[in-house]
């Protein structure tokens, strides 16, 4: 049987320890090496092998020939898991993997993000 006076001491310990939570989203730290965030394309190194479509287990992403040796992907956040398979696939490293982890939208159609081909910044359709 446990004694009844144990538990006062640690209450009092705890009360004069440092919290183990950060205080978000008003304290942020940063990633670990390592994290899968969301995907950023670089439409200049593409070269249409669509490898990251046929490796991603959820269909998230598409491919689209828009020119001559222009490609731009559209990708469906709401669909990816995260698992990078697209990037560790892509030969050309024409996907990538950022630290962005906030995500969440009302709208589904708000995590449809198309990467076109003529800018680099992404675009939300």
């Amino acid at each position: 049987m446990r004694k009844p006076g144990k538990i006062a001491g640690q209450l009092i310990q705890s009360i004069f320890k440092k919290p183990a939570t950060l205080n978000y989203p008003a304290e942020r730290s940063g990633m670990p090496e390592g994290f899968r965030g969301k995907l950023k394309f670089n439409p200049e190194k593409c070269i249409g092998c669509k490898m990251c479509m046929r490796d991603c287990p959820t269909g998230a992403i598409e491919i689209v020939k828009v020119g001559e040796k222009k490609f731009e992907a559209k990708i469906d956040l709401g669909k990816c898991i995260y698992c990078g398979q697209c990037v560790d696939s892509c030969m050309k490293e024409a996907l990538g993997i950022t630290s962005e982890f906030e995500l969440a939208k009302l709208n589904p159609d708000d995590l449809k993000i198309t990467f076109n081909a003529e800018n680099t910044s992404d675009s939300q359709k």
